[in-house]
């Protein structure tokens, strides 16, 4: 492949990265809560940054809800283990919620809906709901590193006269493993994120404390949203 050829196709890959409202979303979250960190809390051009993104984001996510909605009807892959069909199901239901009340603050903030008072009180519930969300995934992603574990453990013991990183099963599951543990810390970070938001420990999880935790999760949501590269095509 020429170099011509090989920038055609990495340009490619860059409009389709950025043909997807998610990967604008989360790029936006990224300089949301950059300018957070930068501003801690204090007034200046920082923190004007970090309100207007803030607000605009909230048009990316405009009937959002209905993802998880979906998701929340939807049936479990077989085998699933009770516990973590329950946890996922709450993920979905709380995360639906969630963005459904962000849209009745947006609505708030953009002067639609008149009832500031009310507003800032669903704008709290929507945190609480985004925080235990965040909880759920964090016990989701444990439980299915954990069942994961066990599968590479029996892997490993079938594979033991042989090469197991030769083995595509092992891979795969070696992979997804890597995804959930990845998936497993930016949803701790989040939780930690919600916190900061909603001022449950203000001495401790400072505005620039969630700025720079919100700014890292950002940053694993735009990787984690990176197409595949196109294999290369040999003779």
């Amino acid at each position: 492949m020429s170099t011509l050829d090989a920038t055609r196709a990495e340009l490619a890959l860059a409009v389709l990265y950025l043909n997807k409202a998610e990967a604008r979303d989360k790029i936006c979250r990224a300089i949301q809560y950059g300018s957070k960190f930068l501003s801690n809390g204090e007034p200046g051009t920082a923190q004007n940054v970090d309100k207007s993104t803030s607000l605009a984001r909230k048009v990316f996510r405009l009937f959002k809800f209905v993802n998880d909605l979906h998701g929340l009807i939807s049936p479990t892959p077989p085998g699933t283990p009770l516990p973590l069909v329950l946890l996922g199901k709450s993920k979905n239901a709380l995360l639906s919620t969630f963005l459904f009340l962000d849209q009745i603050v947006w609505l708030g903030r953009t002067g639609i809906y008149k009832n500031k008072e009310r507003a800032d009180l669903i704008g709290r519930i929507s945190l609480f709901c985004w925080m235990g969300s965040s909880v759920c995934t964090t016990l989701v992603e444990i439980g299915e590193i954990g069942r994961l574990s066990g599968q590479l453990k029996k892997l490993e013991k079938d594979l033991k006269n042989s090469d197991k990183y030769q083995n595509e099963q092992y891979r795969a599951k070696l992979k997804k493993s890597n995804e959930r543990s990845l998936a497993l810390v930016k949803a701790a970070m989040d939780t930690v994120v919600a916190a900061g938001l909603l001022q449950l420990a203000p001495k401790k999880i400072t505005p620039r404390v969630t700025g720079a935790l919100g700014f890292t999760t950002s940053l694993i949501s735009c990787y984690q949203l990176l197409p595949a590269p196109a294999k290369s095509k040999t003779a």
